[in-house]
This record gives C-alpha cells, structure tokens and sequence, in this order.
C-alpha cells in the first residue's frame, strides 16, 4: 500500500510542478514579447490606413452564389428568398 500512495503522490506533485512551471513561462514570454512590441511599434510608426468602401466586384454573381447557398440550407427554392440588402462587411 505504501507504494501506491507513493506513485500517487509523485505522480500527482509532478503534473502540479509541470503546470506551474508552464504558468511561469507563458508569464515571461508575455513579458517579453510586450517589451519587443513597443519598441518595434514606435519604431516603425505603425499608421492604419482609413478603410475604403470600394464597389464589390462582380456583385450579382456572388448574391446568387449567396442566395442559392441560403435556399440549399433552408431547404427551399431560391425564388423564394427576397434580398433587401447586400453590402461589403
């Protein structure tokens, strides 16, 4: 009996040891990547550019591929559905 609750114990203590030092890690590795990624933001002066609304290219065919997708799912036939709007997301 002794053994088992040996094994138990040893094996229990080192699962905790492993999650623990697995915590410990991923808290330095945070730490270090946070550093790196404000010096290479000020560096560079990372600037997002204004999203523009460009026209959607060929837009009929990608609202029938849409609609005929819907009808398949619904279970229904396409002329069935009535799309009110459509746009760019």
């Amino acid at each position: 009996m002794s053994n088992v609750l040996t094994v138990v114990v040893l094996g229990v203590g080192v699962v905790f040891i492993g999650l623990i030092s697995i915590v410990i890690l991923c808290k330095i590795m945070s730490a270090f990547c946070k550093g790196s990624d404000k010096n290479d933001a000020v560096q560079n002066n990372v600037t997002v550019p204004p999203v523009q609304n460009a026209p959607i290219q060929n837009r009929q065919e990608i609202l029938a591929g849409v609609c005929a997708v819907i009808a398949e799912e619904l279970g229904t036939d396409i002329e069935a559905l009535k799309v009110i709007s459509f746009k760019k997301i």
